[in-house]
């Protein structure tokens, strides 16, 4: 029995993967950015896990949020520049769920 490695297609495919990731992660983090930017920091309330390495309590949830209000004040960004960011955003959250719709269906109907 002998065995043959594509190798063409092995590199076609971990390429592909390699951008893809990079692509997701960078419209990820430049839509969680220009969330930032926009004054719309993301704060998450406190979780009950009874394995949780870390969960915040609700004073510091509180903290955090205080913060993140005046931070939103001292922006030096105007109105439009701001509603700006938080288009650009909600794109870039949108391409990011556009990429994982299609990758599942490039899986499911093209085997």
């Amino acid at each position: 029995m002998n065995i043959e490695i594509d190798w063409g297609a092995f590199a076609q495919v971990f390429i592909a993967a390699f951008i893809g990731a990079t692509v997701l992660v960078s419209f990820y983090a430049m839509g969680l950015r220009l969330l930032v930017r926009a004054g719309r920091a993301p704060v998450v309330g406190p979780a009950e896990f009874t394995d949780a390495i870390a969960v915040i309590s609700e004073k510091e949830r509180q903290r955090a949020a205080k913060a993140a209000a005046k931070a939103a004040k001292r922006s030096p960004l105007t109105d439009g520049q701001k509603k700006l960011a938080l288009f650009g955003a909600y794109a870039c959250f949108a391409v990011c769920g556009g990429a994982v719709i299609f990758a599942i269906l490039l899986i499911v109907f093209n085997h």
